[in-house]
């Protein structure tokens, strides 16, 4: 036993080593990015990987050095981004953009996953094998019916056409998420709603939604996600609508636009994850907590 915890205690600090080197190597295009946002486009063109702007020296970090760091680390490519790209507009289309497609989703899934998880009908694992089988059609199979159904409505190249386009389909995790954390709940609690007259809409609000809050916050954060990075929908609806664009479509025309800021596009990109962040920081807790809820349920 004296010999097998030494042994132990190696392996683990060696196991733990290389975690943190696969890590690093795993991040470091992430961390490269935002402090490349900080250069000049010279020094990127010159194909260095070094993490800190030319000039930098660590004793500018000291109190009495700040106003050092402003020469080295270059603000203006923010300023570009945020200004002469457009991004501060693109940042408030994708934060509405968003936001709606998630709300309408979590409407959407949670309902269905109500029905779903609690009620029984006929037909009921054909509905759940079609809906399955959506999760195997790619998002290009689908967008000319889509475009066409949006048009024929009249709310192309609108911000409310985009949201549906983007929100309107299967969302099969989601569904299934709120599906297995709903049919987990005792029957007891629904009986009792019934027996105080509580109708079907009524125990759904006031009783198992609020209960959801762990698989809601879950399909927010996955939701907020795929419609912030959602590009392909965007576009085409978008495209005679500059002043519609999300972040990724006003990204993609920036490039095209401007391929030689590559510290202007390094600024957009850091601009552009920064809500990401913010919002799995704000919900992480409910996250976990509403994954390992639909599982056990």
């Amino acid at each position: 036993m004296v010999i097998k915890k030494p042994v132990k205690k190696i392996t683990s600090v060696i196991f733990h080593l290389l975690f943190l080197i696969v890590t690093f190597i795993w991040v470091y295009p992430l961390i490269w990015t935002i402090s490349s946002s900080f250069k000049t486009n010279r020094e990127l063109f010159s194909g260095t990987l070094s993490l800190f702007p030319k000039g930098f020296k660590w004793e500018y970090l000291l109190p009495n050095n700040w106003l050092k760091l402003g020469e080295v680390f270059h603000l203006s490519n923010y300023v570009k981004a945020w200004s002469i790209a457009n991004f501060d507009q693109y940042l408030i289309n994708s934060l509405l953009f968003s936001f709606l497609v998630v709300a309408i989703v979590i409407i959407l899934c949670s309902i269905t996953g109500y029905v779903l998880g609690r009620y029984s009908f006929p037909g009921k694992k054909i509905f759940m094998g079609a809906i399955v089988a959506t999760m195997f059609l790619p998002a290009g199979y689908t967008i000319i019916p889509v475009w066409q159904l949006i048009n024929a409505i009249g709310i192309n190249e609108s911000l409310a056409g985009l949201v549906l386009a983007e929100a309107g389909g299967t969302h099969v995790l989601y569904i299934l998420l709120f599906t297995a954390y709903f049919r987990g709940i005792p029957k007891e609690l629904e009986e009792a709603s019934k027996i105080d007259g509580a109708g079907f809409i009524q125990t759904f609000i006031k009783i198992m939604l609020p209960m959801a809050k762990p698989v809601i916050a879950s399909t927010f954060i996955l939701e907020f996600v795929n419609a912030w990075n959602s590009f392909f929908i965007p576009l085409i609806f978008t495209i005679h609508r500059p002043d519609l664009r999300t972040i990724g479509v006003g990204m993609y025309s920036f490039v095209e636009d401007n391929a030689s800021e590559l510290a202007g596009m390094a600024a957009g990109a850091t601009i552009s994850f920064i809500p990401i962040v913010l919002v799995f920081l704000f919900f992480q807790k409910y996250f976990v907590d509403g994954i390992a809820g639909a599982v056990k349920g």
